[in-house]
């Protein structure tokens, strides 16, 4: 899938004149973990290529561009000298992804971050919703479409923090919902089962699909109209059929969304507009 727009840092402050104010509070750095992939260095025509490096079962070497870079997958028995060709046959496709990544991630940084007030508007199914902040004796949350206000009840002295990660879980509970509904009804036109399904926070992917008929979309396409998150529902379950790319999988992805050229171009253009929500 193309990959999504990554989220740039950077402080989000409380308007003094809210008439919710949050306070902040300085969190400790979190440090990066224990068996985290050790990064290797190749040289690739005239860059120094860097990449990490995970072993695993599966039979063949894959590639992803993520928030750190490149990542590359292989089987235990695959030599080293064996990888580093593989990523020289696939240079000019990583080197493109790279370069990619390192615009979108640019064109974030320029884009101010949300200032987590009452009255914030956030991307919700291709439009936007208003963000209503109340104190009350408990945390809870509810949403009018009618209004397409989302109310978030706080207990007094509620850290932004947990204010944008009570945002998080509901649009990721929403998320759940209805990409389990637009699976099952795209599974039944194309007639195809998958195994199971799971949300990812993947920064770059937006859905993968693995030779065990697991399929993963990323909680970020609720940001999205509900025309492009079927684009990549149904692009995702046509992998079942066809684990490619090849002429055959766009037939598959044409047979129950034959739109999937515009859309593709379409998700490509509203990853790049959204706003910086969690940094």
């Amino acid at each position: 899938m193309p990959p999504p727009a990554p989220t740039s840092g950077g402080a989000v402050t409380i308007a003094p004149a809210s008439p919710f104010a949050i306070p902040t509070r300085p969190q400790p750095p979190i440090a990066p973990p224990s068996d985290a992939a050790p990064k290797r260095q190749l040289l690739v025509g005239q860059f120094v290529l860097e990449y990490s490096l995970r072993r695993s079962t599966r039979r063949s070497i894959g590639f992803m561009i993520d928030d750190d870079g490149l990542r590359v997958t292989a089987p235990k028995r695959i030599s080293i000298i064996e990888i580093d060709n593989a990523i020289r046959t696939k240079q000019q496709w990583i080197l493109s992804k790279l370069h990619e990544r390192r615009e979108r991630r640019a064109a974030r940084l320029e884009k101010p971050p949300v200032e987590w007030t009452d009255g914030a508007q956030l991307p919700y199914l291709g439009g936007d919703i208003t963000l209503r902040l109340l104190v009350g004796g408990r945390n809870r949350s509810s949403y009018n479409p009618a209004t397409r206000e989302l109310a978030m009840v706080l207990v007094p002295g509620a850290t932004e923090l947990l204010l944008k990660e009570r945002v998080k879980a509901w649009l990721q509970q929403e998320a759940k919902l209805l990409f389990e509904q637009r699976l099952d009804l795209y599974a039944a036109r194309l007639g195809v089962r998958y195994a199971s399904f799971a949300l990812t926070s993947a920064g770059t992917r937006w859905g993968s699909c693995t030779v065990e008929r697991k399929i993963r979309l990323n909680w970020k396409l609720i940001h999205f109209s509900l025309p492009l998150i079927d684009y990549v529902v149904a692009h995702e379950l046509s992998h079942l059929l066809e684990m490619n790319h090849s002429a055959r999988f766009w037939d598959t992805v044409g047979l129950i969304y034959p739109e999937y050229e515009e859309a593709k171009q379409l998700l490509r253009k509203r990853a790049q507009e959204l706003p910086v929500l969690f940094g």
